[in-house]
C-alpha cells in the first residue's frame, strides 16, 4: 500500500532539531514506510518542505534527501477533484487550503491514505473519501 506523506510529517522528520517521544513515534513510522517503499509525495508536498528556508546550505541538503523521493505526477481530474472537495467541505462549514484539498484529491484518486500530523485531514475525512494513516 503506498501512503501519501505530508507536509506535517516530513516537517519533523527533516527539519526539526529537537525531537520528543511522539515525534520519534512519527519518525520511526515514516522511516518504516520508507523502508518499505510506500512513501508518496507531490510537487505542492515538496514545495512547501523546501519554502522558509533561509539557510541556504540547508535548503540544498534538505533539497537532495527529498531528491530520493519522486513526485507522483498531478493531472487536471486531481485539481478539478480538489476544487470539488474544497466546494463540499466549504459548504459544509469546514475551511482549508487549496494544496490540502489538493492532497486529499491525489489521495482519493489514488486510493491511498494521508500520513499527517494535521487535525484539519480528520475533518475532511468526515465528507471526503479519504483515510488519515495513524501512527
Amino acid at each position: 500500500m503506498k501512503v501519501l506523506v505530508d507536509t506535517s510529517v516530513w516537517s519533523i522528520a527533516l527539519r526539526r532539531k529537537a525531537i520528543n517521544d511522539e515525534e520519534r513515534v512519527v519518525i520511526n513510522k515514516l522511516q518504516e514506510l520508507i523502508e518499505s517503499l510506500q512513501v508518496e509525495i507531490i510537487g505542492p508536498i515538496r514545495q512547501e518542505i523546501l519554502s522558509g528556508i533561509a539557510n541556504e546550505k540547508q535548503f540544498k541538503l534538505l533539497k537532495i534527501k527529498l531528491g530520493a523521493f519522486k513526485d507522483l505526477p498531478l493531472s487536471t481530474d486531481d485539481y478539478e477533484k480538489a476544487a470539488s472537495f474544497y466546494n463540499v467541505c466549504r459548504i459544509n462549514g469546514i475551511q482549508g487550503s487549496h494544496i490540502d484539498f489538493l492532497i486529499c484529491a491525489v489521495a482519493a484518486s489514488h486510493k491511498m491514505p494521508i500520513f499527517t500530523l494535521d487535525k484539519d485531514f480528520i475533518s475532511y475525512a468526515e465528507l471526503l473519501p479519504i483515510t488519515v494513516l495513524s501512527t
